[in-house]
């Protein structure tokens, strides 16, 4: 993922060009042996790491939706462990939060997008689970934040601000319109811009 600081296992390196492959290329577009090329081992080899392109898209799929969902819970204890910060902080660190995933795995976007339906179907509960869960726990704090917000407009506002925000796949080969940081704020202002509109 991008927040990891140390160099990524072969496993990890597997993964990453496999989603930058099945983005480019759709998921039957991409074969084992391009996908061994592009870190350097046979596509043989590749079975050593994994079952075949089905267990690495699962992986792919099932693991970004369970780290949205781990890394949400973790910015809400650690507002609670910094004594409480208020509703505003906890919903604004969940913003930052979800743009550097959207910002950095732009990939798993396209991919999700793409190639869900293509999930077994116990792996394709399982990401709609996690997504569940990960909506609901904002759904609580947008709540915090705007009162006189009802749960379903609530929900709807949180939809629609992961649209806002997943779009990033679609910024062009930057990546961003002047800049990471810049693209960045104003996602930001955008996301909060569209909840304050919800909870008018």
């Amino acid at each position: 993922m991008a927040t990891r600081t140390d160099a990524p296992t072969r496993r990890e390196q597997i993964l990453n060009e496999a989603a930058r492959l099945f983005a480019e290329r759709g998921f039957h577009g991409v074969g084992v042996d391009e996908i061994g090329a592009a870190v350097g081992i046979s596509g043989p080899g590749l079975y050593r790491h994994f079952a075949g392109k089905d267990a690495m898209l699962a992986e792919l799929l099932v693991g970004i939706s369970g780290q949205l969902l781990t890394g949400a819970k973790r910015r809400l204890a650690d507002a609670e462990a910094d004594g409480g910060a208020g509703a505003e902080v906890v919903l604004d660190s969940l913003i930052e939060g979800h743009i550097d995933f959207a910002l950095d795995d732009r990939p798993l976007i396209t991919l999700h997008d793409r190639e869900l339906d293509r999930l077994r179907d116990s792996d394709r509960k399982m990401v709609r689970q996690l997504q569940r869960q990960y909506v609901e726990l904002w759904v609580g704090v947008v709540r915090e934040v705007y009162p006189g917000l009802g749960e379903p407009a609530a929900r709807s506002a949180v939809h629609a601000v992961f649209g806002l925000l997943n779009s990033t796949p679609h910024l062009g080969r930057g990546g961003s319109l002047s800049g990471r940081g810049a693209t960045a704020e104003l996602l930001h202002r955008m996301a909060r811009g569209a909840f304050a509109a919800a909870g008018v």
